[in-house]
């Protein structure tokens, strides 16, 4: 899959800025960006009540018109720095946070998200990288606040286990890992006896993709060993499935997936 068509989910936060960045330097001379403001129009008090005097009515209004200006007052700020002219775009959609980007997020190649840091915007604006990947049957790539988007290139790392969603987090990260210096197909806790992982290498140089094979212990648990690889070999890109496991298990138990999005250094594509 050639990417030429990436959606970010700007809510105006610090990560949103970090994800519009990566995004542009992402699509190149080629792609199309646009930044997408979707919020709710939930009120925690219906202003429309008929107790609700006309002037507390317009002075609500008038604050959650003004929450909306400023972040795209702030994506106005970043745009002559991004390069991409007429390719970058912006829109607003109001409805459920989650449900509006992941059913936009199925007309494009990609959405990119900043890590889900809900304690830094506004509850009208908040999204979450993971049920978006659950529900939009599309690739999500989640950006970590302040992350060097001029990293894009340099080293990519596919958590591989054998299951549907690491599997479909393979095929959806292809066109992001040609081109990449060094691509790692990283086992944790598992070996090639277990799992067909010369397969898997030989996929990837199929399509001119160089990849080497790395094993290591899941000690303490999958996910802080992931996390430790990452922060010590610092890979500018890691691929994985989301939630092989129903959500709600994952959630109830504590799964790999949320313990990686909260905690990760490096960017990270996941696919359900």
């Amino acid at each position: 899959m050639s990417v030429r068509n990436i959606l970010v989910a700007f809510n105006g936060s610090e990560t949103a800025l970090s994800a519009l960045k990566y995004a542009a330097a992402l699509a190149g001379d080629i792609a199309h960006v646009t930044a997408l403001l979707a919020y709710s129009t939930h009120e925690t008090v219906d202003s429309r009540a008929a107790w609700v005097p006309a002037k507390a009515r317009k002075i609500i209004a008038e604050a959650n018109a003004e929450i909306l200006t400023e972040i795209e007052t702030r994506f106005d700020a970043a745009r002559d720095a991004l390069g991409l002219g007429s390719r970058l775009h912006f829109e607003r959609a109001p409805g459920r946070v989650d449900m509006v980007l992941s059913q936009t997020a199925r007309n494009y190649d990609l959405l990119v998200v900043g890590q889900d840091l809900s304690e830094e915007v506004d509850t009208h604006v908040i999204l979450h990288p993971d049920r978006i990947a659950l529900l939009s049957g599309r690739p999500v790539l989640i950006i970590p606040e302040g992350y060097e988007a001029d990293a894009i290139r340099q080293h990519a790392v596919v958590a591989w286990d054998g299951g549907r969603a690491a599997a479909r987090a393979l095929s959806d990260g292809l066109s992001l890992l040609q081109g990449k210096g060094r691509v790692t197909v990283l086992t944790v806790g598992q070996t090639t006896e277990t799992l067909p992982v010369p397969d898997v290498v030989r996929h990837l140089e199929r399509h001119d993709v160089v990849a080497t094979h790395e094993q290591i212990a899941a000690d303490p648990g999958i996910a802080r060993a992931l996390l430790a690889y990452c922060r010590e070999q610092a890979p500018s890109l890691l691929i994985m499935g989301a939630y092989e496991h129903s959500k709600f298990r994952e959630d109830f138990l504590g799964g790999v997936t949320a313990r990686v999005l909260r905690d990760t250094p490096v960017p990270v594509l996941l696919s359900h």
